[in-house]
């Protein structure tokens, strides 16, 4: 078993935050009418991808009928949809869309996680639930050895690497750069990207388009190799 999966297992079996076990659980068994003959994960989301990434995409959480039910982040909902036909067009991912774990979905030079494994009420987790989620985006990042180009989907994503890099020892501009979507930063050895996260708020307002995440992916192509 590699390390990266082992690591899965454990995010896998996380119990840490009561709020989120009981609004997983209870998403799970309520669901959606459109899901109701499936059986949904109900359980933390660990990240994946190419264990060689360069590139690293962070989001917020998984979705309650998305990655909640599917069990991979950004799988089986629309922001899913978007961000996956992104990362095809960009050469990231073999196919445009992911519905399941098993539908042959590899990803190439990219990882995607999350900075919080459970899907939160209302898509908003709390700053403790935050906090205890930290310990594996930073575990991830130990085992992705060679991640230097950071995507961050949202302004809580970019908070959350910026304070996880700065807790690491990596030099970081002060003040700390504000986000926004093209906003790029250097700290450390890490590039730091942001960009409008895929949700539905965002891409059916056009406040996000596939032009604008194919610019932004396209440019973490372009770092991921110059750092080669």
């Amino acid at each position: 078993m590699s390390e990266l999966a082992a690591l899965a297992g454990e995010i896998h079996a996380c119990c840490r935050c009561p709020r989120l076990v009981a609004w997983r659980e209870e998403a799970a068994r309520t669901k959606r009418a459109a899901y109701r003959d499936e059986t949904y994960w109900g359980r933390p989301v660990a990240g994946f991808g190419d264990p060689k990434a360069r590139v690293l995409l962070v989001g917020l959480a998984p979705a309650a009928h998305g990655g909640n039910r599917t069990g991979r982040v950004f799988t089986g909902d629309r922001s899913g949809d978007f961000l996956f036909g992104a990362l095809h067009r960009a050469g990231f991912a073999n196919q445009a869309e992911s519905r399941n774990r098993g539908d042959g979905l590899e990803l190439h030079d990219a990882y995607v996680t999350a900075i919080v494994r459970c899907a939160p009420p209302a898509n908003r987790p709390s700053a403790d639930e935050r906090a205890e989620c930290q310990g594996w985006l930073e575990a991830e990042l130990d085992l992705l050895a060679n991640a230097r180009v950071a995507v961050a989907l949202g302004g809580e994503a970019w908070r959350q690497l910026l304070r996880v890099f700065r807790e690491r020892g990596l030099a970081a501009p002060r003040p700390a750069p504000r986000f926004g979507h093209g906003v790029e930063a250097a700290v450390g050895e890490w590039t730091l990207l942001g960009a409008y996260h895929p949700s539905q708020q965002n891409t059916f307002t056009g406040r996000l388009t596939p032009a604008m995440l194919d610019a932004v992916l396209g440019r973490a192509r372009e770092l991921a190799a110059s750092s080669a």
